[in-house]
Order: structure tokens, then sequence, then C-alpha cells
């Protein structure tokens, strides 16, 4: 059973899933920062899952960030895995401005995360419902 490793459950927000991942927003308002985890038990690792959800999860990442690009004006998408913190395979796929807090540096531990207000959700879940895919279900805020 695919359970979310409980740092992830604290940080973020959740607004979906696509077939493979859940979608998390991060809860810091300086960057739209989205989480995609597979839903598979104990993988921290890409290469821990199969060549089908490898594939998958790429196409994941690669349809959101270019569905985030252009959605967000952005002049930069940063994709990446660490897990250094957080074992359960999940991988970034954050929003960069030049003018952004952390510009040109990584988000990582810049700054102390500034959660969203309702009203900042609120205008975020709209804006991804008029761009995100049909094979992407919402949930969650």
């Amino acid at each position: 059973m695919f359970d979310l490793d409980s740092r992830l459950q604290q940080d973020t927000l959740l607004l979906g899933d696509f077939p493979l991942s859940r979608l998390l927003l991060s809860n810091d308002s300086r960057y739209p920062w989205f989480i995609l985890v597979p839903r598979r038990e104990e993988v921290s690792e890409v290469f821990q899952l199969g060549a089908e959800d490898q594939r998958a999860l790429w196409a994941e990442t690669a349809l959101l960030a270019e569905v985030l690009k252009d959605a967000f004006n952005a002049d930069k998408i940063n994709i990446a895995t660490l897990g250094n913190v957080v074992s359960q395979l999940h991988m970034h796929v954050i929003v960069r401005y030049r003018d952004d807090d952390a510009w040109p540096a990584p988000v990582w531990g810049r700054h102390p995360a500034k959660p969203y207000e309702p009203d900042q959700l609120a205008a975020l879940r709209d804006r991804l419902k008029s761009v995100m895919p049909e094979q992407f279900q919402f949930g969650g805020l």
C-alpha cells in the first residue's frame, strides 16, 4: 500500500494524481514548487521502478514541466530528485524566475518557507485547472 512520507505530508499540499504519481505543492509561496511522488511502495531511487514506471515518471515530469513553464511564464524549470532528507522517491519540478528570492541558487534552505494564503491557493488551483492535461485528476485543496 502506498503511504506518503510524513515529511512530505507536513510540508506540502495535495493537488491530485497523474496515472503514476501523486502531485503535491510545496507549501512555500515564494516559488511555484511542485513534487511528483510515484505511488509505489518502498521506492527511493528511480532505478528501483520497473521500466514502464520509469518511462511514466519521466513522461509525467516532462509534461508537468512543460505545462508549468507556459502557465507560469517561467524563466527556468528546475527538475531534481535528491532524497537526502526524504528517502521516498519524489521528483521536484520548480518554476524559477530570474528575480525570485533564491535566483540563481537552488531554492533548498535559502529562506524559511512562506506558507500560501487561502486566496493564493485558490488562484493557483484555478490556473492549474485551466492548463492541466485530462489524465490529471484533481484532489485535495
